[in-house]
This record gives C-alpha cells, sequence and structure tokens, in this order.
C-alpha cells in the first residue's frame, strides 16, 4: 500500500528548485503537486499524455486551448493529450495535485 500525506510532500516540493515534484509512478498513471506562486509563468508544454489537476490550494486562471476559466479550491480539471494548457493571473499561490495516464513521458510525443 502506497500512502501519501499531503503535507510531507508538499514539504518536499518546497525543497527543491522545481515547481514540479513526482512523487508516485505505477505502470499505468505517475502523480505529482505542481506549485504555482502568485506573479509565476507556467511555462509548461502539451503532454504526451492525458491528464487531471485537482486545485488543493489557491486561485487562478487556466487556459486550454482557446477556453479560459476561472479555478479555485476543489476545481478539477481534464486535459486531453498534446493539447496546449497554462495556469496564469494567479490571484493565490496555486497547489495542484497532478495525474498523468498513463505515466508523464511514457508515451511518444
Amino acid at each position: 500500500m502506497d500512502v501519501f500525506g499531503l503535507g510531507e510532500v508538499a514539504a518536499r516540493l518546497a525543497a527543491q528548485d522545481s515547481p514540479y515534484l513526482e512523487f508516485l509512478r505505477k505502470e499505468s498513471l505517475s502523480v505529482g503537486l505542481y506549485s504555482l506562486r502568485v506573479g509565476d509563468e507556467d511555462r509548461q508544454q502539451p503532454h504526451a499524455e492525458d491528464e487531471v489537476y485537482y486545485v488543493v490550494s489557491g486561485r487562478g486562471k487556466v487556459r486550454i486551448a482557446d477556453e479560459e476559466r476561472t479555478v479555485s479550491l476543489g476545481d478539477t480539471i481534464f486535459v486531453a493529450k498534446q493539447v496546449e494548457h497554462r495556469f496564469f493571473d494567479i490571484e493565490e499561490d496555486l497547489l495542484l495535485l497532478v495525474v498523468f495516464a498513463p505515466p508523464e513521458g511514457s508515451s511518444a510525443s
């Protein structure tokens, strides 16, 4: 059994230089935490895998293809593989749980 405490994973993320920390990787999926602070630029590129974001805390906007929406605590966002997406206008530091299926980087681009 794998059990991860949010506080422990968030502390590991905060202790590194990268805004993303993958903390679970299995054959069928990978899971990580992604942190964007007020004023940060989201520099991610489209992924070769489907992904789901869950907003753990914070508030901002997300653009997926040509659609924009405000997101906040409790929102779940689906992004299909190869679709442009970006978080922006971050009003409160965002902490996002990210699930890739299959695991991030495992599919050919």
